[in-house]
């Protein structure tokens, strides 16, 4: 199961998400512009996250993703670099945040990725 490029895209009352254990994918621009979205946890099934998958979602404050392998990960997260990154804390499983921040797709998050317990 996958959530489509831009499905989501500019739902001005997301404010929280869980996504379901069956996805396995997020494309391009798929919680882009959702004003509201401040919290969202991606489940370990997810394997890949399309570029510029949270662009745009100003006051998201925490993403929670379960998997301890890191997930393919397409540039800009958030948007263009240029553009800035929002104030966002990145929660990974505890035995994880090494291979996290170590992962090339995820190294430019570095400083935001922390461990927590399952």
């Amino acid at each position: 199961m996958r959530i489509e490029g831009s499905a989501f895209y500019g739902c001005k009352f997301l404010a929280s998400i869980t996504l379901p254990n069956t996805l396995t994918s997020i494309e391009r621009q798929a919680f882009s512009n959702c004003p509201s979205l401040s919290s969202i946890t991606i489940p370990k099934s997810v394997t890949e996250i399309g570029y510029s998958a949270l662009a745009g979602c100003e006051k998201l404050e925490s993403i929670y993703l379960r998997a301890t392998t890191p997930p393919t990960l397409e540039p800009h997260l958030f948007q263009d670099p240029d553009e800035g990154v929002p104030d966002v804390t990145i929660y990974v499983p505890m035995e994880s945040v090494d291979a996290y921040k170590s992962s090339e797709s995820w190294r430019p998050y570095a400083d935001r990725i922390e461990g927590y317990e399952l």
